[in-house]
């Protein structure tokens, strides 16, 4: 009788978890649509049709994606974003906007990918990869594809609909990297202090995030710059310079420390909208807490593009998820989940301030 018993209760169980995950994957998103702005670290194929060193449609990368398919992200698996749309209750990934053009009006309602390798806020910055999708070419972008959706449903419904949409914006790491560390190829170094530098990018970029307001945005999650003299490429050019190291992330403080209050001026003056600073760097609680073990060096062979990337059909590392790096710049599926995890629902305002993106979300 006892078995009968626990054979119906396990039963009950598996019909009621079937049941729940059948709800789940019918459940509505929690906004209706996503639009992602950014560099390599949001990019999900757009550079794949572009000329440019900064591409990686070959293995190894995408060895831990679904189907092990290289599909133009920087990574072994997902990006950041990726993981982001997967919490907020979407099916499927946010399309890129080269594969965007010329489909159907339906596929953009749940919003567009813009980013793309080697952009920064300044058009100049990643010249020197080649072709790139600037900060202000995916506004372009964006207002092509405003333009479809407004035609699709006109004014009204398309405003309400883009008014209750997630706009991420992770961006500037190139200004940096591809611009103003780069003074043979640049003279923004001779030009600007970093303090002078840091006041300029932020100029341009709130100028960038109003325009996106112009246009409908009305809930905006804004990522800080990394740790940029703790990647691996960087680790190698200022070898045991620890001061080299300091001075380059002293730079990406600058540009989050001047972000932070214009992102808090925002909210005070634009009052039907909401915006939001995330922190990009986890907590070194969060690294240790989360089994990464390995936290400077590339996970694959590096050489590729203009030396950052995996050289193709290299052999990459077997315990990639206690990787930071996938190659020289660019982090792991395992730490862009994590990343994507605390911006998602991170209690503390070191990570999110003033909302988190599910907060925001219910904004």
């Amino acid at each position: 009788m006892a078995s009968r018993l626990n054979l119906f209760c396990l039963q009950l169980l598996i019909s009621f978890l079937l049941l729940l995950g059948k709800n789940l994957a019918n459940a509505e998103p929690q906004v209706p649509c996503y639009f992602i702005f950014g560099d390599s670290l949001s990019d999900s194929g757009n550079n794949n049709f572009l000329n440019t060193s900064a591409k990686v449609n070959y293995r190894p990368n995408g060895i831990d994606f679904p189907r092990g398919v290289p599909t133009g992200r920087f990574c072994n698996g997902e990006h950041m974003q990726d993981f982001i749309v997967k919490h907020l209750g979407f099916r499927s990934y946010i399309i890129p906007f080269k594969k965007a053009i010329g489909k159907s009006t339906i596929l953009i309602l749940e919003g567009v990918n813009y980013a793309s390798g080697a952009a920064g806020i300044l058009d100049e910055s990643g010249r020197t990869q080649g072709e790139r999708i600037s900060m202000n070419q995916q506004l372009r972008y964006h207002k092509i594809i405003v333009s479809k959706i407004r035609l699709k449903l006109g004014n009204s419904r398309a405003k309400t609909l883009l008014s209750q949409c997630i706009y991420s914006l992770q961006i500037g790491s190139n200004d940096y990297l591809n611009n103003y560390f780069l003074p043979q190829f640049y003279n923004t170094s001779s030009q600007y202090t970093p303090e002078e530098f840091a006041e300029l990018l932020v100029d341009k970029y709130s100028k960038q995030i109003k325009s996106l307001y112009d246009e409908g945005a009305r809930k905006m999650a804004i990522y800080g710059v990394g740790t940029l003299g703790f990647i691996p490429i960087t680790l190698a050019a200022c070898g045991n310079n620890a001061s080299c190291t300091a001075e380059l992330n002293r730079n990406s403080a600058l540009f989050n420390d001047k972000l932070k209050p214009v992102i808090q001026q925002l909210n005070a003056n634009l009052t039907d909208a909401k915006f939001t600073y995330l922190n990009p760097a986890p907590t070194e609680a969060d690294i240790a807490a989360s089994g990464f073990t390995i936290l400077g060096e590339p996970c694959c062979k590096i050489g590729g593009g203009g030396g950052e990337l995996c050289v193709r059909n290299s052999r990459p590392c077997n315990n990639r998820t206690q990787y930071i790096f996938w190659d020289g710049a660019h982090p792991t599926k395992a730490w862009n989940n994590l990343t994507a995890g605390i911006a998602f629902a991170s209690q503390s305002s070191s990570d999110a301030d003033p909302f988190n993106i599910q907060e925001l979300a219910q904004q």
